[in-house]
């Protein structure tokens, strides 16, 4: 099965080929915390049968876009760099893309949504219709190929649930950076452990092996100099990294290890349990069938902690008609279709008008 991990393509080949000189195209942007992405895409007719494999006509990467943490001139920057650098390796132009999905995380209010807007009918033709959406939904899209519909549950360096009905209605639940709490996120999972750490340092908590693990990974001789570590550098990509420090202490036995995957399953599962409720997604009975998407490197299985089986079959208790979806193409690819999905929607609303 086709996968995607940490914003790179595994197990599988996407067809990329250069576009004809003067063929309609459109691109799709998956912007995070710690890359974006952007792929460009020839415009096909939308349906339920889509090309076995999707045809990529090129793919770029670069770094964050989210305004909240590097600021609204580098998300820009960034944002401009990768859409020119994959119409580039396409062969491509701005004039001959038609739709325009930008997904990205720090979206999270109309405001924000028109200040994106604004810049990029600076940058494309008049023509071009353009889409800005929270990063979620390119990952929901990614797992229903382009319909919104369902719920996705994303936990990576931050993590956020998301919904739609087939109506329209959408909701959401966490999402709101490290402050405010995104607890179930590859984010809040290290910075437990680092706190755990301080707390055994100061005598305050539990002793573990996290302390030894994490000092090692960080080449680093006391706890003390953990401060100076963080500080320097509080970046959330950065703290995330430590997650597979923590998941190796849970998994030889460490009990506050455990304890902080523990909160994170249930932290995460909480999340998609509220979208579903305030949706109405389960139907009356709270049987009815919907999916649900995972994304994210924290959802990831690995020797004996699998996190994202564990918030599915907490999720299930409740909600037994969730119907679990493990992506098979990326989050770009996700916004792409969507891009197409709501050009062909606003065709047949300007034709039967």
């Amino acid at each position: 099965m086709r996968r995607y991990r940490n914003g790179e393509i595994w197990g599988f080949e996407q067809e990329i080929t250069p576009t004809p000189h003067g063929s309609d195209v459109v691109l799709g942007l998956d912007g995070g915390t710690t890359s974006t992405v952007c792929v460009c895409m020839p415009l096909i007719a939308f349906s339920d049968q889509l090309p076995e494999p999707l045809p990529v006509l090129a793919r770029a990467v670069s770094g964050c876009s989210n305004h909240n943490s590097v600021g609204e001139t580098a998300a820009r920057e960034t944002l401009e760099q990768v859409m020119a650098e994959a119409l580039s390796k396409s062969g491509s132009n701005r004039s001959a893309v038609q739709a325009v999905c930008l997904a990205v995380s720090g979206v999270n209010h109309p405001m924000d949504q028109q200040r994106i807007l604004n810049w990029l009918r600076e940058i494309f033709p008049s023509h071009v219709k353009i889409y800005v959406q929270n990063d979620a939904v390119a990952a929901l899209a990614s797992g229903t190929m382009g319909k919104l519909h369902g719920c996705v549950l994303i936990a990576g360096t931050g993590s956020i649930a998301y919904g739609f009905t087939e109506d329209g209605r959408d909701a959401r639940a966490a999402g709101a950076g490290p402050i405010l709490g995104d607890w179930g996120s590859g984010y809040g999972i290290a910075a437990q452990a680092l706190t755990a750490v301080v707390r055994a340092h100061d005598g305050r908590g539990r002793q573990t092996m996290l302390t030894s693990s994490i000092l090692h990974e960080l080449d680093l001789s006391s706890p003390d100099e953990l401060i100076g570590w963080t500080y320097a550098d509080p970046s959330w990509a950065r703290i995330a990294a430590l997650v597979p420090v923590v998941v190796t202490c849970a998994e030889a036995g460490d009990q506050v290890a455990h304890k902080i995957l523990l909160d994170s399953v249930e932290e995460l599962a909480e999340s998609v349990k509220a979208v579903v409720r305030r949706l109405g997604l389960c139907g009356e009975d709270g049987k009815d069938s919907f999916p649900l998407v995972m994304v994210g490197g924290v959802l990831e299985a690995n020797k004996m902690w699998d996190i994202g089986k564990e918030v599915v079959n907490r999720t299930l208790k409740d909600y037994p008609g969730a119907h679990p979806i493990r992506p098979e193409v990326e989050p770009a690819v996700g916004a792409a279709l969507l891009a197409m999905n709501f050009l062909m929607k606003e065709s047949k609303g300007s034709l039967k008008s």
